[in-house]
């Protein structure tokens, strides 16, 4: 059944027991983030906080929700484009099968598997999201200067940090003119609050949301209208973390996770469509003209950010429904949320790249690599050269692993996801000046501080792979490997002995 929205979603996870309510007062500042730690450590449940202190010290009217993706299972509870219950990473490969077939669909086979590609045409045609009049996000609305953030239990994450920040936002933009580029994008920014009615806007310069800016800021003269989102459906969630293709709308897409269209509503004062079964929608303007210095905050690499110019938003209107719950969250050093996303997406990259390259069996982006500057692939090799040209693939294939600053590749007789393994592979099959591959002046994430100058640095490559024909002149070594019937017969005797 698809979950048409997230109070849907939170009454499966309480009726599992994987949802727990708190009347005990918890702060805002500080004591949000230390509580979602501890539950990230230990596997633990989403929280919603009944008795929100925020910092002036008042109770908050609204309660707050935290870790609703802290664990790759309730990520893959949320995905129900077929109504079939998912609880592990792996169940999600369905998800980048399609997105894969989406890409670059292949050609049929013969009128058969003409025949079978017809129902899932027809599904992701008829998933185009339906607009409704009257809509639960707006049973409120608020304009003007009834509009007022401070209604809000925004979190203050980390120790001297500037503002509060609002972590969890959906933020909603689109472009100035009619192209594929300039339809409705789906983004997670976060906005530092400067005011009762007035946030910062942080997206990085590669992000849909940021290129809908530019754009917006060359042709027009009026400030961009935006919308942020808190608190949608976990399917319209997912959808704006996901790779969707360029060809599909990620409500769109959102629909199909979801296993039913998404409904739209028109916001009260911009031009744009939200979730209409949203918690909260905060609507207004992002300045062509007017910016401001942003952070230090806690980021996902464990480390604060540098101080940055961001765009100005400007609130014009707040809706909500009746008792909204604000879902909020923290990122730093892994395990954080967006790394539990990370893990559980990890799963959603492999049909993609094996669509590209199909002697690639695993594909691994270790969590405590930040979420994506560290990839182990596994490969099946055949000639030499082979795993420098999959390493070469995977950091230009997908614009997502562009930052990625190290792959290890290692054959397939390895698992990429034990460290154990991979170092094993790596001391044993590596020459470091042989095996090692550096690429200079290579696009980074501009919040690398290590990188020797901002968005521009190296990145390696590491072949632990075993070297075939021209890569070596010696004798490679055989491994050891127990025989197969001895094995099956001290399985045998395990129990006994």
């Amino acid at each position: 059944m698809a979950y048409r929205s997230l109070r849907d979603f939170l009454d499966t996870l309480e009726a599992d027991g994987d949802l727990k309510r708190v009347s005990e007062p918890v702060s805002t500042n500080l004591e949000m983030t230390e509580i979602h730690r501890r539950l990230l450590n230990e596997g633990g449940p989403a929280m919603l906080f009944e008795n929100v202190v925020k910092e002036d010290g008042s109770k908050s009217d609204m309660p707050a929700l935290i870790n609703l993706f802290g664990t790759v299972e309730r990520v893959a509870r949320a995905v129900t484009l077929d109504g079939k219950e998912r609880r592990t990473a792996s169940d999600l490969r369905e998800v980048g099968e399609l997105l894969a077939f989406l890409r670059q669909p292949e050609p049929p086979g013969g009128l058969r598997e003409a025949l079978d590609l017809v129902p899932l045409a027809r599904k992701v045609m008829a998933m185009r999201p339906n607009t409704v009049k009257n809509a639960p996000c707006q049973e409120i609305v608020l304009e003007g200067e009834d509009a007022d953030l401070d209604a809000l239990p925004i979190q203050t994450c980390w120790p001297g940090e500037p503002d509060p920040l609002i972590t969890w936002p959906l933020v909603v933009t689109q472009g100035p003119g009619s192209e594929k580029i300039d339809a409705p994008n789906l983004g997670i920014y976060r906005m530092q609050k400067r005011g009762k009615r007035e946030t910062l806007m942080r997206w990085l310069h590669t992000r849909g949301g940021a290129q809908h800016y530019r754009s917006w800021k060359g042709e027009r003269p009026e400030p961009m209208p935006a919308a942020a989102v808190i608190g949608a459906d976990p399917g319209t969630i997912l959808a704006a973390v996901t790779p969707v293709p360029e060809t599909l709308s990620e409500y769109q897409f959102a629909g199909l996770l979801r296993g039913a269209k998404a409904e739209l509503v028109q916001c009260k004062t911009i031009p744009l469509k939200v979730p209409a079964e949203a918690e909260i929608v905060i609507e207004g303007h992002v300045m062509l003209d007017e910016y401001g210095d942003e952070g230090p905050y806690g980021d996902h690499t464990g480390y604060y950010n540098a101080v940055e110019p961001f765009p100005v938003f400007k609130v014009s209107a707040i809706t909500m429904r009746r008792d909204p719950i604000y879902l909020t969250t923290f990122t730093g050093r892994p395990p954080d949320e967006p790394s539990v996303l990370g893990e559980a997406l990890n799963e959603v990259f492999i049909p993609l790249l094996q669509q590209q390259f199909p002697e690639i069996v695993d594909f691994w982006l270790p969590p405590e690599g930040c979420s994506y500057r560290i990839a182990v692939i596994s490969m099946k090799k055949t000639y030499p050269g082979h795993a420098k040209r999959v390493m070469m693939g995977a950091w230009s294939f997908l614009r997502q692993f562009m930052f990625t600053k190290w792959i290890i590749v290692v054959d397939d007789d390895i698992d990429a996801r034990d460290w154990k393994d991979v170092m094993w592979a790596i001391s044993t099959r590596m020459d470091p000046a042989r095996d090692t591959t550096i690429i200079d002046n290579a696009p980074i994430d501009y919040l690398d501080f290590a990188s020797p100058k901002e968005a521009l640095g190296s990145k390696i490559g590491l072949d632990a792979t075993n070297k075939i024909g021209a890569e070596t002149s010696r004798e490679w070594g055989e491994k050891l490997e127990m025989d197969g019937d001895v094995i099956r017969r001290v399985d045998d005797l395990w129990g006994r002995l």
